[in-house]
């Protein structure tokens, strides 16, 4: 009975909504033997600046977790397996002044239905210069900025935070667009748009994880229903990127008030099975479930280790 009135109506599959990534990571890593399950942040009071100005007269910065290509690194671009070494620990900035070298290898993205072959389905600068060449902003700024990917709150909110606060406000922005790929990088990008609103700076965070951002709490949000490392648009659609870029614009100038979500129109395929893979212990065998607690354990081990590095540079330079 339930099929016919499927297909009677017209109903959507059932499993046609929102990927419930905070459910999936947590039965991912218990499968996999990590024991208590990661703890999300999550606020009850969001933060809330309406622009101060017209968003004609705003400029604008991008915060991303993105990362810069390393040589060196092993292999980073479109459709690189899973690449712990090319993680980076600090925020980071570079120029707006022309496209970056940018990857999204270090993190866990989708990579079963998506590959990272255009830069601009994850970091919408060219929509953003197109937003200034138009008038509907006054100007991007002149550095974007890259924020890491960490599990540690402490870390994210009392060190990268506040470095992404100084330097937009270095850079005299009146608005961010942040724009995160991997479930973790929607937690931090979310708790540094907190951040920025407390400090004057208004934000839209651009993201495909709706549960996870909506779990921590952020003044806006455009939501695009498409695979991990897409936020921004569909690779090689400009007409999507240009669309994603206008609903964030108009999210900034319009909402009402915080905790305001808009969801793009667009729809990533016809069919929409793709939403059942990611991080879907139920789609493993137990050999399945043995290789990837083998191939996490080896990334882990990569990414200490450069942690590790970090940390002692770091304290060589104070």
């Amino acid at each position: 009975m339930s099929t016919d009135r499927s297909g009677r109506f017209g109903f959507a599959p059932g499993h046609d909504v929102p990927v419930p990534y905070l459910e999936r990571t947590r039965t991912w890593y218990q499968a996999l033997g990590y024991g208590t399950p990661y703890e999300w942040a999550h606020y009850a009071a969001v933060p809330f600046h309406r622009l101060a100005t017209p968003l004609s007269r705003c400029r604008l910065a991008i915060v991303t977790t993105a990362a810069p290509y390393q040589p060196g690194k092993g292999d980073q671009g479109p459709g690189a397996p899973y690449n712990s070494a090319a993680k980076f620990y600090q925020v980071y900035s570079d120029s707006t002044a022309g496209p970056p070298s940018l990857c999204i290898s270090h993190v866990a993205i989708d990579r079963k239905h998506t590959t990272a072959e255009d830069m601009a389905s994850y970091f919408p600068l060219a929509a953003l210069r197109q937003a200034e060449a138009t008038g509907r902003i006054s100007s991007v700024a002149p550095r974007f900025h890259g924020l890491p990917t960490n599990r540690s709150h402490r870390t994210t909110l009392e060190t990268d935070c506040p470095e992404i606060v100084s330097r937009c406000k270095e850079d005299g922005v009146d608005a961010a667009i942040l724009v995160p790929n991997c479930p973790v990088c929607h937690q931090s990008v979310s708790l540094a748009a907190r951040a920025l609103e407390e400090n004057g700076i208004a934000t839209v965070v651009m993201g495909c994880a709706k549960d996870i951002v909506e779990h921590v709490g952020v003044p806006r949000f455009l939501f695009s229903d498409f695979p991990l490392g897409n936020a921004a648009g569909r690779p090689k659609d400009h007409a999507s990127q240009a669309l994603a870029m206008d609903l964030a614009l108009t999210l900034l100038e319009a909402a009402p008030a915080p905790r305001t979500t808009v969801q793009s129109p667009l729809i990533w395929s016809a069919d929409p099975g793709w939403k059942l893979d990611y991080c879907n212990i139920e789609r493993l065998s137990p050999g399945e479930i043995e290789q990837r607690r083998a191939e996490f354990d080896s990334q882990k081990k990569i990414a200490s280790r450069l942690r590790e590095g970090q940390e002692a540079v770091n304290s060589c330079n104070i």
